[in-house]
């Protein structure tokens, strides 16, 4: 199957029970037994019809052989990372999501597992990282705000000859651009909130595994610990998946015409997007990914310039999130990486005038019209 028909047909796309073309929502706790030990679910915790779809569907998608759907993109991370031991040490992206560093630094190092920050892009970096202690690679590419670009084969062959995981956010870039298991990686993570999604309207995290023995051990993690994605967003998302392929090639060919008009406009001091030839990685993104997706960061020349902008948008929505329907702007250093310190941010290339932007499929000529007057405001 190509993407788009495997999006709409892929996992159980029809209930084996009543012939629904549309999975129903099952929204039940527990199951009758036909005598102890004789079930197909036992409690929805542990399994539960919806979510058995949504997790079937995105592990197709993902070309893995199992999914795990959760209630947040972070309950979804906080899992992975449970696969780990006190003691064990992981290599992390630098210029991660703030939540991910957050729950890296603040939380999980309270069970003593240590994490080490590092430019994935730089293999080099990656290499001098790993200690004997180390059991896992952990990537965002594009990264979150910066869209800094790994080369998920080339980490992966530093991880297979050391014996390590190697872990993948492709929130960003979604399956319909990339897929992260196809090119050596592990585990394939998503804040399915945002472009899986895709309207808004749910919060959920992905997971999918590339072997059994990985699925299993996931699968007991999120049983044991429960942060499980209930049936009604589950329905969402399988909803949701189906549009992913239209929504993400328009969204593409709006933020194209965008990123072409901020270049070219005189309060915009640099612009970050995978999809321009100068960009840092461009040719590894476009050797492994089949587009450049629809987020956009760039710079003005302050903080309160940013502000001024974000306050006169009409149509770009101020709001934390991305991927939407509707396109959303932020400004990192005050929302989604306030919780790194400044000191850091400023190391990592986040300034205070940097604005990011997730482009929707609004008509392109209002979100330029926007954008310039929200610009040119004093």
């Amino acid at each position: 199957m190509k993407k788009k028909t495997k999006f709409i047909h892929g996992g159980i796309s029809r209930d084996p029970y009543t012939g629904a073309v549309s999975t129903p929502i099952y929204q039940v706790s527990t199951y009758k037994q036909d005598g102890v030990g004789n079930f197909k679910y036992e409690y929805s915790r542990t399994g539960n019809p919806t979510r058995e779809s949504l997790e079937k569907l995105i592990a197709d998608i993902e070309n893995g052989t199992r999914g795990f759907a959760f209630g947040s993109g972070m309950a979804a991370i906080t899992a992975v990372m449970n696969l780990f031991s006190s003691g064990d040490h992981i290599i992390a992206t630098d210029d991660v999501y703030g939540g991910t560093f957050r729950v890296m630094t603040k939380v999980l190092n309270r069970f003593n597992l240590d994490v080490t920050f590092v430019d994935t892009s730089d293999l080099e970096a990656v290499k001098n990282a790993v200690q004997p202690n180390t059991k896992a690679i952990y990537v965002e590419t594009p990264t979150n705000p910066l869209l800094k670009i790994t080369d998920i084969r080339a980490v992966n062959g530093i991880a297979k000859e050391k014996g390590l995981k190697l872990i993948v956010d492709n929130t960003f870039s979604t399956p319909y651009w990339q897929n992260p298991l196809d090119l050596g990686a592990d585990i394939v993570l998503h804040s399915a909130t945002k472009y899986l999604g895709g309207h808004s309207d749910v919060v959920a995290g992905l997971v999918v595994v590339k072997d059994e023995k990985l699925g299993e051990d996931v699968h007991f993690i999120q049983n044991s610990t429960g942060g499980v994605l209930g049936p009604q967003d589950s329905w969402l998302l399988i909803r949701g998946i189906k549009t992913l392929g239209i929504r993400m090639e328009e969204i593409e060919k709006n933020t194209l015409d965008v990123v072409k008009f901020l270049q070219e406009h005189p309060k915009v001091e640099k612009v970050f997007f995978p999809g321009l030839p100068d960009h840092p990685g461009h040719e590894i993104h476009r050797a492994q990914a089949d587009g450049f997706g629809g987020m956009i960061s760039f710079t003005v020349e302050s903080q309160e310039k940013a502000l001024t902008v974000l306050k006169n948008v009409k149509y770009f929505t101020l709001a934390e999130s991305l991927g939407a329907v509707e396109s959303l702007i932020s400004i990192p250093s005050l929302m989604t990486h306030a919780s790194i310190p400044r000191e850091r941010r400023l190391e990592l290339g986040i300034e205070d005038g940097l604005i990011r932007i997730s482009v929707g499929i609004e008509d392109i000529e209002d979100l330029i019209e926007d954008l310039g007057q929200a610009l040119d405001s004093k």
